[in-house]
């Protein structure tokens, strides 16, 4: 029997509830394909500064280093909101990629068939649906590089950030995008900003040489506005998105929105081992807190993406995203999911349920 360790790091507002539901199919999956998964749980975010005065405790990074996996809900809140960035609850989801060495993030933005209503995009254009991968650098760029205030020559408060990449950085986050892109429709797009950003210049250059070592695969560039737009505009060009940092994080929330619910979007933080992190792209959502209003689907599917990279265990992430579709084409949804649907046809159900749900639905696959 395998065995696998996982730290899970339950965090903030409704990540408890979520986690829980996760795990759950996750040990289902153990049943199934007669393996082991030790779980154990320690803090980050805001229930950390609340016990420990940081965000981050040494102790959770040590854990998280001599597993085989780490999933995580969700932290932050307004509760933590006055405090100093570098104390702020989302300052541990920065520490613990830097800690691991996780610098690629994978974000796959996927319209499911049975979600096509809920997408704001009209039928037209999203066709069949949608299915792109975002593969967003994650420990470099501008939200790394060197920052601070100074008071400049005409007596004005001033803010700098700088964006920095060096060629190893690129190159290593170009051969994730081709190599993912050898196992879906073989298509990269590199976005980035080489007319105005010398990074952006760097970046081309460095991913152009990537290319030529998978001629396999089909790959173009496009500036980083153009992609915004062309996300709206016809999605279906695309399957591998690769990116820097910044301009990640904001064209994979535009992709997610394009599914119809942040809810439904899982993502996975690698590096150059097995360990990973794992974790839906929606935040705490304190607004639902206890409510049994969350959607734990995004977390699940990030259950399924661990699976696959960390563990190996291509069959066993199928199962879980085809449980997932099953239930989705049968009209089961979790409120966010309603409202973008045709809801008066919808099966309301809360986070328990759903989790439940998609459980029972493994085992009886």
């Amino acid at each position: 029997m395998k065995e696998y360790k996982i730290v899970a790091i339950p965090g903030d507002g409704i990540g408890p509830e979520i986690t829980q539901c996760a795990l759950g199919v996750l040990h289902e999956v153990a049943k199934r394909y007669d393996c082991k998964f030790e779980v154990e749980e320690k803090l980050m975010g805001g229930v950390a500064i609340d016990a420990t005065g940081v965000p981050l405790p040494q102790e959770t990074i040590d854990s998280c280093l001599k597993s085989d996996a780490v999933l995580l809900g969700a932290v932050g809140g307004p509760k933590w909101e006055v405090l100093p960035g570098k104390l702020r609850p989302e300052a541990g989801l920065l520490g613990i990629r830097g800690a691991l060495g996780l610098y690629a993030n994978l974000r796959p933005a996927k319209v499911w068939p049975s979600l096509i209503n809920a997408s704001p995009l009209k039928p037209e254009i999203l066709g069949d649906g949608m299915d792109v991968l975002v593969v967003r650098e994650l420990t470099g760029g501008i939200y790394f590089g060197e920052k601070g205030r100074y008071t400049n020559d005409k007596g004005f408060l001033t803010a700098f950030d700088t964006e920095t990449y060096d060629v190893s950085e690129i190159t290593r986050i170009g051969h994730v995008a081709f190599k993912a892109a050898r196992e879906r429709k073989g298509i990269v797009t590199s976005v980035d900003k080489d007319n105005v950003l010398e990074s952006g210049r760097l970046w081309r250059e460095v991913m152009a040489g990537v290319a030529k070592e998978y001629p396999d695969v089909k790959f173009n560039n496009m500036y980083t506005d153009n992609a915004a737009m062309q996300l709206v505009r016809n999605p279906k060009q695309f399957d591998v998105i690769v990116t820097s940092n910044m301009f990640g994080d904001i064209l994979s929330d535009e992709a997610s929105q394009i599914t119809g619910s942040i809810g439904m979007l899982p993502s996975a933080s690698l590096g150059d081992g097995t360990l990973g992190l794992y974790e839906p792209i929606h935040g705490s959502a304190p607004d639902i807190l206890g409510q049994d209003k969350a959607n734990p689907l995004a977390t699940i599917l990030s259950v399924a993406m661990m699976l696959r990279y960390s563990f190996n265990m291509p069959a066993a992430a199928k199962d879980i995203e085809t449980a997932v579709g099953q239930i989705l084409a049968e009209g089961y949804r979790t409120a966010d999911l309603a409202l973008g649907s045709d809801s008066a046809a919808s099966k309301l159900v809360g986070c328990k349920e759903m989790g439940r749900l998609v459980k029972e639905r493994v085992k009886a696959l």
